[in-house]
């Protein structure tokens, strides 16, 4: 306070001698001589140094207490929000509906031509032309390769005038035969002399027969020279180069034509799903059959189950079918890997459920089904065939009930929710938007899975 004090008296003095320079200073009883204009002016200097440092202090001492009661302010608002409690916690939410969902058994296998020919020389001989380029489709019947046909001709031209020969003289023994007859009947001639020219016929008919059979052989060999496709299908690489040598006893052949169109796939199923297979493919129904690359997410062509080999691998316990694919396209080739996946059944009018809502835990399958005062409640439900985004619920849902898709690591029982439907992309919308006509929501991710609760399939990779 006698700080203040002196302040003010210093402040009242300045005033007075701003507005009345002559007029005197309040001084003690003592008389002193007026202070100089500078003197003046340093102790003015002095009094706000010192006002501006009773300010900052009284500023340092104030700031903790507003904090503090600041402070004090805020936990009392948390305690009251915390009082009032949160809101409902959005989800996405899907309904429950009726449908159709197939049934699939699915695993590796390999495709496998139906027909793969090693074209091999049939004949000895220089190779002369090739009439096909590596990669192309030929035709059953096209000319492929040409080897040297004159060797072959000239043995068939010898062989033709080995048979005039021959027959000139068959010719000559019959006359022979038929003179000898008339003089047997007048007895000029011994029966023996008869039996001899039969003999002699026989003999010289015996030799065009071979002479016929040599001809044969050189036409033979003159039209293997011309080799020919004998199936329709694609020409891989060249093997021989023309000029070479070949031989009919070449291990290697000349080229390698496989049938492309239509091609076949061999894939084993388990021996527990024969039977069912079985039964329909003995009462003559047509079972389609997909073909997806190796990481079952492309699909390359459509099929039909032909056929069933006739033991089941003791090794593996299963048993192989083929299946044959349209393959104008040329996605299926040979050798190639590829996910089969069999339609066995079309189960139909059952309930349904986005997979994403089956939640699972060490006891049970259960789903948050959201009740109409929107809060949620823990259903339990058990589950048949699993299809892509689709469950078939045998048990514990009904069309119409609304389940909760994303956001269910926050909910337990009872939590109040604001749901909001997936729309046809995925995303969510406001709660009582229609998702899609009637309030379903559209499927999305048509990638194919294998089905549960049939044992044995197998997902391959």
């Amino acid at each position: 306070m006698a700080l203040e004090h002196l302040i003010l008296k210093h402040m009242k003095q300045d005033s007075r001698t701003a507005l009345d320079p002559a007029a005197p200073p309040d001084i003690p009883t003592q008389h002193a001589p007026p202070p100089s204009r500078p003197t003046r002016r340093r102790r003015r200097i002095w009094v706000w140094l010192l006002l501006l440092a009773v300010v900052a202090v009284g500023a340092y001492i104030l700031w903790p207490r507003k904090n503090t009661g600041t402070g004090a302010d805020g936990a009392a608002g948390a305690g009251a929000q915390s009082k009032k409690g949160v809101g409902a916690i959005p989800v996405v939410a899907v309904k429950a509906r009726k449908g159709n969902i197939p049934v699939y058994y699915v695993n590796l296998g390999g495709v496998t031509p139906l027909y793969t020919v090693t074209v091999k020389s049939r004949v000895d001989g220089q190779l002369m032309e090739v009439h096909y380029k590596e990669g192309d489709t030929v035709q059953k019947g096209a000319p492929l390769i040409e080897i040297d046909p004159r060797p072959y001709q000239a043995a068939l031209t010898q062989a033709e005038g080995q048979l005039i020969r021959d027959q000139a003289l068959l010719d000559n023994a019959r006359i022979d035969l038929t003179r000898y007859q008339t003089l047997v009947s007048q007895n000029a001639i011994p029966e023996q002399q008869l039996a001899t020219q039969e003999a002699l016929v026989k003999q010289d008919e015996g030799t065009v027969k071979t002479d016929q059979g040599v001809i044969e052989t050189a036409k033979l060999n003159v039209t293997y020279s011309h080799i020919a496709s004998p199936i329709t299908g694609r020409v891989g690489l060249r093997l021989v180069d023309p000029g070479n040598i070949v031989h009919a006893a070449d291990t290697n052949g000349l080229l390698v034509i496989t049938q492309m169109d239509p091609i076949s796939v061999l894939f084993p199923l388990p021996e527990d799903q024969v039977p069912v297979v079985l039964q329909k493919l003995n009462t003559g129904q047509k079972l389609a059959v997909d073909a997806f690359d190796r990481s079952m997410t492309t699909l390359l062509t459509h099929g039909l189950l032909a056929t069933v080999d006739n033991q089941i691998d003791p090794t593996t316990g299963s048993l192989r079918w083929r299946a044959t694919f349209d393959n104008k396209n040329n996605k299926l080739f040979p050798n190639q890997f590829v996910n089969v996946r069999l339609l066995v059944q079309l189960k139909q009018a059952v309930i349904l459920a986005a997979t994403a809502a089956i939640q699972r835990n060490s006891q049970s399958t259960y789903v948050f089904l959201v009740q109409p005062n929107s809060t949620v409640t823990v259903r339990n439900v058990t589950i048949g065939t699993v299809e892509g985004n689709d469950s078939e619920v045998t048990s514990g849902l009904q069309p119409g009930d609304t389940i909760v898709m994303t956001g269910v690591d926050k909910l337990q029982e009872g939590t109040k929710v604001t749901p909001h439907f997936a729309n046809e992309n995925g995303a969510g919308v406001r709660s009582g938007s229609p998702a899609s006509p009637g309030g379903v929501p559209a499927r999305g991710n048509t990638t194919p899975s294998v089905n549960a609760g049939h044992g044995g399939n197998h997902k391959a990779s």
